[in-house]
């Protein structure tokens, strides 16, 4: 693929404050808005086994209020001020983010210094936000159907134990945590030398430097957390498991393959091999089994990206009657397709578009920026990919596709989770 036209790099400064904290700043007075993204260099890979959910307790821990704002008050202080915010844990980080009327940027440093700098780790929070943990559990993954498969197939992929365990977590952990094990990983985590914040929208940089130095400047460095080790074997852990799903109105199945880090080479190709194979109405799989066929309710797939070895997974809810194992080879048969003549000229031409619709719409929001700077700091030590991830992915061939499909999804090394309805097995 070659680009067909440039977008305009964004403005970025990055720079480090005494106490490791590392600011990225991405001005852009379009809309009066401002974003700030902040990311903790923590998530499920950095939990051990025995005290497991610790990073996903902390998004909710982080809303139980600090030495200046009271409990549920960050909500109610970036809503009063017309913002919107939330927080997200991933096996990668941990992050926290509001969008805030461009007045309003001193409010939302303040917000997060201020819980950076002394959350409430009481036994009360504890206990609280253990209980809201567990019911989210319950509605999110125990009482939906198929609320469970993406856990179960983890496991099947992964064999380190960094990997492969979910992020939720046990709760059996959670109850055996005491208030010194969670204040002691929020000391170890929520450090300044182990986060990245980004502003990104319409502020001064000089004004924004001033206040982040105020608000953040003397929260106190720690020692950098342990090493942390998630290389895997080439093999994944269980090539077949067979799961009852007392909730699932009909049989599914999920397929699993181990893929290589974000941003390798590999990676990009196997990236874009997916949006041939399941990404939208107009590929492969869409065509073949939810348009041509009519054999499934529901099809899906997705890379999930890691600064470890990653995954794709690509599954499907038949209609009832249907056979499983034509759906499957169905699947089997594309992708031995890909990597036998790779994607045809419109399938590039295809993805050359979407990549190009898809840049252009994330750099139209202030929040896609800051996350995604943040991001790039954090994981990569250089915000300033955002101006060349496009090119990255636009400079992959039609062959290096192929090339990725053959070595890495035409193989037996896969992890099939058949899901059967209660008492169907």
């Amino acid at each position: 693929m070659t680009e067909t036209f440039k977008l305009t790099p964004l403005e970025i400064e990055e720079y480090t404050l005494e106490n490791g904290l590392r600011v990225v700043l991405n001005p852009d007075n379009a809309i009066p808005v401002v974003s700030v993204a902040v990311y903790y260099n923590v998530g499920s890979r950095n939990e051990r086994d025995g005290r497991t959910g610790f990073a996903h307790l902390f998004e909710h821990m982080m809303f139980q209020g600090s030495e200046n704002v009271p409990k549920a008050g960050h909500f109610q202080h970036i809503m009063k001020a017309g913002g919107t915010m939330n927080g997200t844990t991933s096996s990668e980080r941990t992050n926290y983010y509001e969008t805030l009327p461009a007045s309003q940027l001193p409010l939302a440093l303040w917000l997060e210094s201020d819980r950076m700098r002394s959350l409430a780790v009481t036994q009360e929070n504890l206990d609280n936000q253990r209980e809201a943990v567990k019911e989210e559990k319950r509605l999110r993954y125990d009482n939906q159907p198929y609320g469970q498969i993406f856990d179960l197939i983890n496991e099947m992929i992964y064999k380190n134990f960094a990997n492969s365990h979910s992020t939720i977590g046990s709760m059996e952990h959670l109850d055996d945590a005491t208030v010194e094990d969670v204040q002691e990983f929020f000391r170890v985590y929520y450090a300044p030398n182990n986060a990245v914040i980004a502003l990104s929208g319409a502020f001064d940089p000089d004004t924004a430097k001033r206040l982040i130095e105020t608000y953040f400047g003397d929260i106190p460095s720690q020692p950098l957390p342990p090493a942390l080790d998630v290389s895997e074997p080439a093999e994944v852990a269980a090539t077949y498991r067979e799961w009852e799903d007392k909730l699932a109105p009909f049989p599914a199945f999920l397929i699993g393959w181990k893929i290589p880090e974000r941003r390798t080479p590999e990676f990009n190709a196997l990236y874009l091999a997916g949006k041939v194979l399941y990404d939208g109405e107009s590929s492969r799989l869409y065509q073949k089994l939810v348009k041509g066929s009519e054999s499934v309710i529901q099809l899906f797939g997705f890379t999930d990206e890691r600064r470890g070895p990653s995954s794709i997974f690509i599954g499907a809810i038949p209609k009832p009657e249907e056979d499983l194992s034509e759906i499957r080879e169905t699947i089997m048969e594309e992708i031995r397709d890909l990597a036998t003549h790779g994607p045809t000229a419109e399938e590039m031409e295809k993805i050359e578009n979407q990549l190009l619709n898809d840049t252009v719409r994330q750099r139209q929001s202030s929040m896609s920026r800051a996350q995604q700077i943040a991001e790039y700091a954090l994981y990569d030590g250089d915000p300033t990919l955002i101006n060349t991830e496009l090119d990255e992915l636009l400079s992959v061939t039609a062959e290096q596709i192929r090339m990725a499909a053959a070595h890495y999804l035409n193989t037996d090394n896969r992890a099939l989770l058949d899901v059967v309805p209660a008492g169907k097995g």
